[in-house]
C-alpha cells in the first residue's frame, strides 16, 4: 500500500515548475523530500543524532551530494563500474549547500547531523546543482531538527539582457552572468559565480532578482511542512551558560584585548599577546573552578576578544595590523622566478604569498570531465594547494581538501574568461600557497595572471582579486579592504571579488548577518573595486603585457587543418607515419576531428622550430594540389621501365608518374637516356587523363618540337583488341577464292 503523499508546486513564472514531494521515499530519515523539475529528480534526506558526543563544542554537520550515473542512463567509468569518491563538481555543490545551512542551526546544537542529496534522475535541460539547496532545506523543514528558517538556492543568469532563474545548460552558454544565490526569505546568505566584466550595480540587480524567486521557494517549504504535519522541534541539551562569569571575564579582558589590537602588530606577536592575556584570566580562578567551568573561560574570553577587535574598527577605524579600513597591505611581485617552468610568478601581499606556475600542452592534456550531468574537457584549469606550513602548522596530509577544490575553482572562474578563444594550448596553472594570512585564493588569481603573461599566453586583460570584510553593529558599519584571517573570522561578511579594470569576472560571498541592505552591499563592492584596481596596478608594474612568445624551452604550438580524407594517410597504417614523423622531428602531434566540418585539426607541439617546420611542410605537401596548365619543378626519385616517378620540389612527398612517352618528342627507348635519379626538371601539369584516370605531367610539352617532327597517327578506335590485329570485315572476302585443300589431297 502506497502511503499518503504530499506535494507542493512552485511556479517559476515561465511555464516551468518545481515539485516538492514527501511521504513516499526514505521515511525512516528524520526528514526526506523528492524535488523534481522536468525529469530531474533529487532525493534529499536529513538525520541528526538525538544526543551530542561529550566534549564537542561545534556542529558536526556533513552535507553530501552525489550524482548517480544510472540517473542519466550511463555506466560509471573505471574497472569496478561503481560510483566512488565524489567528483569536483559534486564537492563544489556540497560546499554551496553547506555554507548556507550551517549558520542557521542553533549555536549550541552539537549533535551529529547528516544531510544527503542524491541525483536520481537527470534531465539534460535541468541543472541539478541549482535544486540541491532547496532539497536540503525542505528535508530539514519536514524534520524535528532545530533550524532557524527555511532557505533555498537558485542559479540566476542574464541572457540577452534578461534575468533567468535556473536556466538550462544550453541557455547558460549564452549568459554573461552565472551566479548561485543562497538566501532565506529575509536575508541573502551566500553568493558565488562568474561574470563577463559586469558592474557592481548589475551584480546587485542579479542578487535581488534571485532573492525574489527564493522567497517563493521558502514559502512552498513551509506550506509542504504544514500539509504533511509540522513536527514539534526536538528538545536538546544546549551549551552551559553563566552570565555572571561572562561579565567578569569581559570586564577583565576587554580593554587589554582592545589595547593589543590597537598596537598594529604582526600575526605572531598579536597571537602571543592575546595568549598571555588569556593566561592571566585563567589565573583568576582556582583549579577546582577551572575543572568545573574551564571550558566557559575560553569561550567567554574569545567573545571579549572579538568584541574588542570589532569595537576598535567601528570606534576608531583601525584594524588589527594598524591599517585603516581601506588600506591594502604592502605588495611585491616577481615573474620568471622558476627557470624551467613555462611561466611562473610570485605574489606577496602582507603575510600571504602564492607561487604560481603555468604549463602549456596539447589537447591530450585537457582536464577530462565525466559525470552523470556533464561530459567534456577543460583546456584551461587551475589547481590550488594549501600546505600546512603556510600557516605555521604541522598536520597530516589527507589528499586534496574540499577547501582547496573550492578556492581553486573560484580562481579558475576568475581567469578563464580572459583566455582567448584561439589559444592553441591546453593551459594548467598550479598555485602553491606558501604563506597565508588573508585570502590566498585572491593571491592565486593575482599570481596566476602574472604567470600566464610570463608564459606568453595572450590574455585579453589582466585580472586581480581582493577579499573584503564587513563589521556592523546594526547602526554603524565598516567595510574592510584586504582582510586578515582574524578579520574573516571576527567579521560579519567575507566576500571575494575578482575582475579586470572594466568589470567583475567572479565573486564569492558569505554573509553572516541578517538583513544586509543592498546599499551596504553596493558600497562594499565599490570599495572592493578601488582595492582591485590598486592591486592590478602592482601587477602591471611587474609585467605590463603578455610576453610576445613562449619561452625558449617551452613548447611552441601550431595548428593546421587537413581534409578528412587525408587524415588516414597522414597517420599511416597503425599510426606508422605519424609516429615516425614525431620521432624524426622531436614533436608531439595530435589530430582531432572537428565535430562540425569533420576536418582534421592537427596540433603540432615542440620546442624545436625546425622540427615544427618539417611537420608543417609534410602537411602542406599532402594538401598540395597542382593547377591544370601550370608548370612545376620536380625531382626524379625513382626510375621505372615505363617512366620516372617525380616529386614536386615545393611539396616533398607528393609524387606523380612522368610517363616515358612524355619525356621527349623523340622516341625514348630507355628512361635513363633522358633523366636520372636526383635530376631536377620542369614539367607541365595536364590534370587527370580521362583514359588512364591518372594525373598526367609532361616534360616534352615544354620543349620545342624537333624540325620535321611528325606525330604518330592516332590509334584507330575500330581496331580489334585481339592481339592488336585490324578488325577486318570477314564478310567481304572474295567469292572466287579457292577453298583450302587438305594435305592428303595435295
Amino acid at each position: 500500500m502506497i502511503p499518503k503523499v504530499f506535494n507542493q508546486v512552485i511556479d517559476l513564472g515561465d511555464g516551468r515548475t518545481i515539485t516538492l514531494e514527501t511521504g513516499k521515499l526514505a521515511k525512516q530519515a528524520d526528514g526526506s523530500v523528492v524535488v523534481r523539475m522536468g525529469d530531474t529528480m533529487l532525493l534529499a534526506t536529513v538525520v541528526s543524532a538525538r544526543t551530542a558526543n561529550p566534549g564537542i563544542d561545534f556542529l558536526p554537520l556533513t552535507v553530501d551530494y552525489r550524482e548517480k550515473f544510472a540517473a542519466a542512463g550511463r555506466y560509471p567509468g573505471g574497472f569496478m563500474k561503481r560510483e566512488a569518491r565524489p567528483s569536483n563538481e559534486e564537492i563544489l555543490t556540497m560546499r554551496l549547500v553547506d555554507r548556507v545551512l550551517r549558520p542557521l542551526f542553533p549555536k549550541d546544537y552539537h549533535a551529529e547531523t547528516q544531510v544527503m542529496i542524491q541525483l536520481m534522475s537527470h534531465d539534460e535541460e535541468v541543472m541539478p546543482d541549482a535544486l540541491a539547496g532547496l532539497a536540503a532545506s525542505a528535508a530539514i523543514q519536514l524534520s524535528d531538527i532545530p533550524f532557524e528558517t527555511p532557505i533555498s538556492e537558485v542559479r540566476v543568469a542574464r541572457i540577452n539582457g534578461e534575468f533567468v532563474i535556473n536556466p538550462s545548460y544550453t541557455q547558460l552558454q549564452e549568459a554573461d552572468i552565472d551566479m548561485m544565490i543562497g538566501a532565506s526569505a529575509d536575508s541573502v546568505a551566500m553568493v558565488e559565480g562568474e561574470m563577463k566584466e559586469i558592474s557592481e550595480e548589475e551584480m546587485a540587480d542579479a542578487i535581488k532578482f534571485a532573492h525574489e524567486a527564493i522567497k517563493i521557494q521558502c514559502a512552498a517549504q513551509v506550506a509542504l511542512a504544514e500539509a504533511a504535519g509540522k513536527k514539534e522541534t526536538r528538545e536538546y541539551e544546549g551549551e552551559r551558560e553563566d552570565g555572571e562569569l561572562a561579565q567578569k571575564i569581559h570586564d577583565a579582558a576587554y580593554q587589554k584585548c582592545y589595547d593589543i589590537a590597537k598596537k598594529g602588530t604582526s600575526k605572531q606577536e598579536r597571537g602571543l599577546a592575546f595568549s598571555e592575556v588569556k593566561e592571566e584570566i585563567t589565573t583568576m580562578f582556582t583549579e577546582e573552578e577551572l575543572e568545573d567551568f574551564g571550558d566557559l573561560v575560553g569561550k567567554y574570553f574569545n567573545k571579549a576578544q572579538k568584541a574588542a577587535v570589532r569595537d576598535l574598527t567601528l570606534n576608531e577605524g583601525l584594524r588589527l595590523d594598524g591599517r585603516k579600513t581601506t588600506d591594502i597591505r604592502p605588495i611585491w611581485c616577481e615573474v620568471d622566478y622558476l627557470p624551467r617552468t613555462h611561466g611562473s610568478s610570485i605574489f606577496t601581499r602582507g603575510e600571504t604569498q602564492a607561487l604560481a606556475t603555468v604549463t602549456l600542452g596539447t589537447s591530450r592534456d585537457a582536464n577530462m570531465v565525466d559525470s552523470p550531468t556533464l561530459q567534456g574537457e577543460e583546456k584551461f584549469y587551475l589547481h590550488y594547494n594549501f600546505p600546512p606550513f603556510s600557516t605555521g602548522e604541522a598536520r597530516p596530509l589527507r589528499g586534496t581538501s574540499r577547501r582547496e577544490i573550492g578556492h581553486g575553482n573560484l580562481a579558475q572562474r576568475a581567469l578563464k574568461g580572459m583566455i582567448p578563444e584561439d589559444c592553441p594550448y591546453t593551459v594548467r596553472i598550479v598555485s602553491e600557497v606558501l604563506e597565508s594570512n588573508g585570502s590566498s585564493s585572491m593571491a592565486t588569481v593575482c599570481s596566476g595572471t602574472m604567470a600566464l603573461m610570463d608564459a606568453g599566453v595572450q590574455m585579453k586583460k589582466p585580472v586581480s582579486g581582493i577579499a573584503m570584510g564587513l563589521i556592523s553593529d546594526g547602526d554603524r558599519y565598516a567595510v574592510l579592504s584586504d582582510i586578515l584571517g582574524d578579520e574573516d573570522h571576527l567579521g560579519d561578511m567575507d566576500f571575494k571579488v575578482t575582475g579586470t579594470a572594466d568589470g567583475i569576472t567572479a565573486c564569492q560571498m558569505d554573509i553572516k548577518i541578517k538583513g544586509l541592505s543592498y546599499e551596504i552591499l553596493v558600497n562594499a563592492l565599490k570599495q572592493a573595486r578601488d582595492g582591485r584596481l590598486h592591486i592590478l596596478e602592482k601587477l602591471t608594474d611587474t609585467i605590463a603585457t603578455p610576453n610576445d612568445d613562449v619561452k625558449s624551452h617551452a613548447p611552441k604550438m601550431v595548428n593546421r587543418v587537413i581534409p578528412n580524407d587525408l587524415i588516414g594517410a597522414f597517420i599511416g597504417p597503425g599510426g606508422k607515419h605519424i609516429q615516425e614523423l614525431q620521432k624524426e622531428t622531436e614533436t608531439t602531434i595530435v589530430i582531432n576531428e572537428d565535430p562540425v566540418t569533420e576536418e582534421g585539426i592537427v596540433e603540432i607541439l615542440g620546442t624545436n622550430q625546425e622540427g615544427i617546420d618539417k611537420v608543417i611542410a609534410r602537411i602542406e605537401s599532402m594538401m598540395f594540389k597542382p593547377e591544370k596548365g601550370s608548370v612545376y619543378e620536380v625531382k626524379v626519385i625513382k626510375i621505372l621501365d615505363f617512366g620516372a616517378v617525380v616529386e614536386y620540389t615545393e611539396a616533398p612527398g607528393n609524387e606523380v608518374l612522368l610517363h616515358v612517352s612524355e619525356l621527349a618528342w623523340e622516341r625514348t627507348n630507355n628512361v635513363t637516356d633522358v633523366v636520372n635519379i636526383g635530376d631536377v626538371i620542369d614539367v607541365k601539369y595536364f590534370g587527370v587523363d580521362p583514359k588512364t584516370r591518372k594525373e598526367k605531367v609532361s616534360r616534352k610539352a615544354l620543349l620545342p618540337k624537333p624540325e620535321g617532327y611528325v606525330a604518330r597517327p592516332p590509334r584507330d578506335n575500330n581496331r580489334d583488341n585481339r592481339g592488336g590485329r585490324d578488325n577486318r570485315n570477314r564478310d567481304n572476302r572474295r567469292d572466287d577464292r579457292k577453298p583450302r585443300q587438305d594435305k592428303k589431297e595435295s
